[in-house]
C-alpha cells in the first residue's frame, strides 16, 4: 500500500485491492458497491429526519420485542431492495426480521451471505444522536445450491468482511476484509466516500470506559469491581456512554478505551446480538489491534445456535479488555 492514499474514493480503493488477487472474479467488489449505495440512501434519510415524516415509532415490534422505529423500517428496506437484484448475494439476515431472506435467481454467480443491523441506536435519532448500520459478510459453504438458516450460523472467524456506517456529524464507512481497517468519509458535494482514515490502529490502552451505569444494580461482582477500579482516584479514566453501540465503538476505535455490555442478573445471556453486532465489531477491533470477549470466551470463536442469539460483550483496546476480563474471571 502506498504511504498515503488519502482522498481516494472507496470504489477505486476496492478495485485497487481486487487487483492484488489474481483469482478475483470481481463479485465481491460488485456486492460491496451495492452496500455503498444502501449506505448513501440511509444517510440521506437520516440527514432529512427532521424534515420528513420518518421520525418516531412505526407502530410495531421486531423479533427482539423492541419497538420498531420508522427509520429502522426504512434502513432495513433500503438494504433489502438494494441487494435484491444482485446476482452475488444468495441470502440475507437482518436483526429486524424473524427469518432469513433467500435471494439470487437461476443466473446467480455469487455465494455470499449478508447479516446486518440496519440502524443501530435508532431510538436516539429523534434527539440527533449518531446511529449506524452494521454488517457482516460470509461465504455460503454450499456454493450456488441455495441457502438455509444453518448457513448463517457460523463463528465470527469465518467472516470475509465486516463493517459499519456511522451517521453522525459526517457519514463514515469503516470496514475490514482481514487486511487492516480503513475508514472513508462521505463527501456530500460529490456523493463519494473518500479515504480519510487509513489503516486504523487502536491504542494499546485507552482512557475511556463505556457502560450503562443505570444497570449497576444488576451487575455481577466482576463488573462492579472493574468499574470501581476505573473510577478510583488517579485512574485517569473518563466515562463516555452514548447509548448507540456503533457510536461508542467508533469513538473508542479511534481514541482507545473499552465498551462493556456484560452479562448481569437481568440479562444473564447478554443483550447484544452475536451475528449482527458482536461478531462484525469483533472482527474490526481485532484487525485494528484490539480485543473482544464475552468475559469467558473470545467472541469470534462462538458457534451460533440461533439467528438472533445474544451475548455479553467487552470490546476495545487490548490492555483494557484484558484487565476487564481478568476482574470478571477472578470474581467467578
Amino acid at each position: 500500500m502506498p504511504l498515503s492514499m488519502s482522498g481516494m474514493p472507496l470504489t477505486k480503493f476496492l478495485l485497487q485491492e481486487q487487483r492484488k488477487h489474481a483469482d478475483s472474479s470481481g463479485s465481491f467488489t460488485s456486492l460491496f458497491s451495492d452496500i455503498i449505495v444502501a449506505a448513501k440512501l440511509i444517510s440521506r434519510a437520516v440527514n432529512k429526519a427532521g424534515l420528513i415524516d420518518i421520525l418516531g415509532a412505526a407502530g410495531g415490534k421486531n423479533v427482539q420485542g423492541e419497538e420498531v422505529q420508522k427509520l429502522d423500517e426504512f434502513a432495513n428496506t433500503a438494504m433489502l431492495h438494494t441487494m435484491e437484484l444482485s446476482s452475488f448475494v444468495l441470502g440475507m439476515a437482518s436483526e429486524e426480521m424473524d427469518d432469513i431472506v433467500k435471494m439470487g435467481g437461476p443466473h446467480s454467480r455469487g455465494n455470499y451471505l449478508i447479516l446486518f443491523d440496519p440502524l443501530d441506536g435508532s431510538s436516539n435519532i429523534d434527539v440527533n444522536i449518531s446511529v449506524g448500520t452494521i454488517f457482516s459478510i460470509l461465504k455460503t459453504p454450499n456454493g450456488h445450491d441455495g441457502v438455509t438458516e444453518k448457513d448463517f450460523l457460523r463463528p465470527g472467524v469465518e467472516q470475509v468482511c465486516a463493517g459499519y456506517v456511522l451517521y453522525g456529524s459526517s457519514t463514515m464507512f469503516v470496514y475490514t476484509t482481514g487486511n487492516g481497517v480503513h475508514g472513508f468519509t462521505l463527501d456530500p458535494s460529490v456523493g463519494e466516500f473518500l479515504l480519510s482514515h487509513e489503516n486504523i490502529r487502536m491504542p494499546e490502552r485507552g482512557k475511556i470506559y463505556s457502560i450503562n451505569e443505570g444497570n449497576s444494580a444488576y451487575w455481577y461482582d466482576g463488573t462492579a469491581k472493574y468499574i470501581e477500579k476505573l473510577k478510583s482516584n488517579g485512574s485517569g479514566y473518563s466515562a463516555r456512554y452514548v447509548g448507540s453501540l456503533v457510536a461508542d465503538f467508533h469513538r473508542n476505535l479511534l481514541k482507545g478505551g473499552v465498551f462493556l455490555y456484560p452479562a448481569d442478573k437481568k440479562s444473564k445471556k447478554g443483550k447484544l446480538r452475536l451475528l449482527y453486532e458482536a461478531n462484525p465489531l469483533s472482527f474490526i477491533v481485532e484487525q485494528a489491534g484490539g480485543m473482544s470477549s464475552t468475559g469467558d470466551n473470545r467472541v469470534m470463536e462462538i458457534v451460533p445456535e440461533e439467528l438472533h442469539q445474544r451475548v455479553p460483550l467487552i470490546i476495545g483496546s487490548k490492555a483494557d479488555v484484558q484487565e476487564a476480563v481478568g476482574c470478571w474471571r477472578a470474581a467467578q
